[in-house]
C-alpha cells in the first residue's frame, strides 16, 4: 500500500464516525435510541457454519434403485417380467375386444393392444443392446380370464398403474438418451391407457 492511501483511510473512517458514532455510548453496546440494535458480545455462542452442520447430518444413502450402476440387474429383471407376460396379455386383450359392448369400446382397446405390441418389440431391443442377448423365454402358465368385461376393465386398470411404478425402476438405469427416450414413451402410453380404461370402466357403468 503506497503512503497516499492513508488520507483515503482517514477520510472514511472520519465519514464513519460521523454517521455511525451517535449509535455507541463509548462501549461495544448500542445506543439506547436504536433498541432494535442487539448488543455485540464476544462472549455469546455462535452458530456452526452450514458445511459444519452439513457434516454432523449427512444425508442418507440412496436406495440402490435410484444408483447406476447397482440398480441395473433390477432392471434387466423388470424388462424380463414384462415380456413375461406376452402370452397372457394377447388373450387378455382378446378378452375384453370380443365381450366389448361398443364399436368404441373395442376400437379403444385395441388401440391399447397395439401400443402393448410396440412396447414387447422396445423391451426386447432395450434389453439385448444392454446385455448382447435375446430375452430369455418364459414358461408359459394357464391364463385364467376375467369373470366379466367389467372385472376385466378393472384388472386393466390396476395393471396399468403397477406397470408405470415397474417401469420407473427400469428408466432409473438407462444411460442412453435413446433408451430413456424409449422409456418416457412406453410409461406415458401407460398412463394413457389407464385413462382410457379408467373413460370405459365409469362409461359402462362399472361397479366391481
Amino acid at each position: 500500500m503506497d503512503h497516499n492511501s492513508y488520507h483515503y483511510i482517514n477520510q472514511d473512517y472520519n465519514r464513519y464516525r460521523n454517521d455511525y458514532g451517535s449509535m455507541y455510548n463509548g462501549n461495544e453496546n448500542y445506543n439506547i435510541n436504536y433498541p432494535n440494535l442487539m448488543p455485540y458480545q464476544n462472549d455469546q455462542p455462535q452458530p456452526a457454519p452450514a458445511r459444519q452442520r452439513i457434516r454432523e447430518n449427512p444425508p442418507m444413502k440412496s436406495p440402490s434403485i435410484f444408483v447406476y450402476p447397482e440398480n441395473v440387474p433390477n432392471a434387466l429383471s423388470l424388462i424380463e417380467q414384462a415380456l413375461g407376460g406376452e402370452t397372457e396379455d394377447r388373450i387378455f386383450y382378446g378378452f375384453l375386444i370380443e365381450n366389448a359392448p361398443s364399436e368404441e369400446d373395442a376400437r379403444i382397446i385395441d388401440s391399447i393392444r397395439q401400443d402393448e405390441i410396440k412396447h414387447y418389440g422396445l423391451f426386447r431391443q432395450i434389453y439385448y443392446e444392454l446385455t448382447g442377448e435375446m430375452t430369455p423365454e418364459s414358461n408359459e402358465e394357464e391364463v385364467e380370464q376375467p369373470q366379466s368385461y367389467c372385472d376385466g376393465l378393472k384388472h386393466a386398470l390396476l395393471g396399468e398403474q403397477s406397470a408405470v411404478s415397474r417401469y420407473r425402476q427400469i428408466l432409473y438405469a438407462m444411460r442412453s438418451r435413446i433408451h430413456i427416450n424409449m422409456l418416457t414413451e412406453i410409461m406415458t402410453d401407460e398412463i394413457r391407457h389407464g385413462l382410457l380404461y379408467n373413460y370405459l370402466y365409469s362409461k359402462n357403468g362399472c361397479n366391481v
